[in-house]
């Protein structure tokens, strides 16, 4: 028996990018940064940083790029894949990508300037001050390929 499964919680180093393929398919790409924290022999805290490339296919791929910006955390679980090409330099190249089979949002940052308790809108962008997140629900969108379009609404959204 094989298995390649692959859990990732940590923040977006960037704002995903999407793309269409010849064939109308839509694909998000973009790194998450995940911590590890460890005492040395001496017992100093030390800590190391990973980042991991994500590929995002269909539905999720426009959700992704819809609610997701630089610094949101998210839940990515996949599949590791191995791709290899040649470069504009001859050059034989390659990179392993986590394939993304489901997300989780995490929670939305608080809104600026607004008494309302409600986060931000998705047209929004995120402040760079550094509030604290509010506690919301994640969303999990694991069937959103599955789903018709028009039964997801900006307004039905929890954030």
């Amino acid at each position: 028996m094989n298995l390649n499964k692959v859990f990732v919680l940590g923040r977006l180093t960037a704002d995903p990018q999407l793309r269409s393929t010849a064939g109308g398919a839509q694909v998000a790409s973009f790194s998450v940064a995940t911590n590890r924290v460890w005492n040395d022999a001496s017992g100093a805290k030390k800590e190391a940083v990973e980042f991991h490339n994500i590929v995002i296919w269909g539905r999720q791929a426009e959700v992704a790029s819809r609610f997701l910006t630089k610094g949101s955390l998210v839940l990515i679980e996949g599949r590791l894949q191995t791709r290899d090409w040649e470069g504009k330099d001859g050059q034989k190249r390659r990179t392993t990508e986590i394939i993304c089979e489901r997300m989780q949002l995490g929670p939305r940052p608080a809104a600026k300037n607004s008494g309302d308790g409600f986060a931000p809108k998705a047209g929004d962008k995120k402040s760079d001050s550094g509030e604290s997140a509010q506690s919301l629900p994640t969303v999990n969108i694991e069937d959103a390929d599955n789903l018709p379009p028009e039964e997801i609404k900006e307004e039905d959204l929890p954030f």
